[in-house]
């Protein structure tokens, strides 16, 4: 696959949370800045630089590029830990987010979809990640079992077709995501929703 067609590892986590947010950003590039995303760059700055060190018998590489060619899917990992066992080397992942464990499952999938390309990369089984949340200071474990393996698999698809149709989903209002997204201006989910088409809000603007 052509490297312009990968699909980045960040738009499985855009299109989770919500569709047509990852259209915004990567099919209109469109980007809005607020406190949190500031305070998620800040975080992610820490570890964003290529560089590895050894500590306590865990070889930690920071900033760690991504690929999977079969699957159409690359990226940076934030931190790819790497532990002694059986004689050799295990990778294990770690996503760093601003905020707090979520309900939904898009952290997650971005994470899973790292594995996934390390064990192509390294022809190796991954087991298991974590994802590091600033609010908490703490690491939530994540198993990649085969429910998320597929969730993941199923993301990927969805998102490379969306993305591949040039297309911006309409807008769905759900007052707990869109309030909280740094795209809330730019979207206008209370006036592009479902229920009005865009033709019909700019005839009635006219009309006003």
């Amino acid at each position: 696959m052509d490297q312009d067609d990968l699909v980045p590892l960040s738009a499985l986590q855009h299109y989770l949370y919500c569709p047509r947010q990852c259209a915004l950003i990567h099919i209109e590039q469109l980007w809005a800045e607020s406190r949190h995303t500031a305070e998620g760059r800040v975080l992610h700055e820490r570890v964003d630089k290529p560089q590895a060190e050894r500590r306590r018998g865990v070889r930690t590489v920071t900033g760690m590029p991504l690929v999977h060619l079969e699957l159409g899917v690359s990226g940076i990992a934030d931190v790819v830990e790497f532990h002694a066992r059986d004689g050799a080397e295990r990778a294990f992942p770690v996503e760093y987010k601003r905020g707090r464990p979520k309900a939904h499952r898009a952290d997650e999938v971005q994470l899973c979809a790292q594995a996934l390309c390390l064990e192509a990369m390294l022809g190796t089984c991954i087991e298991a990640g974590a994802l590091f949340y600033g609010e908490t200071r703490r690491r939530t474990d994540v198993a990649f079992d085969a429910e998320l393996r597929q969730l993941t698999l199923d993301t990927i698809t969805a998102t490379r077709v969306m993305l591949a149709s040039g297309r911006t989903p309409v807008a769905d209002y759900a007052p707990r995501r869109c309030d909280a997204c740094s795209l809330i201006d730019l979207c206008q989910p209370k006036l592009l929703n479902r229920s009005v088409s865009v033709a019909t809000w700019l005839a009635r603007q006219l009309q006003e």
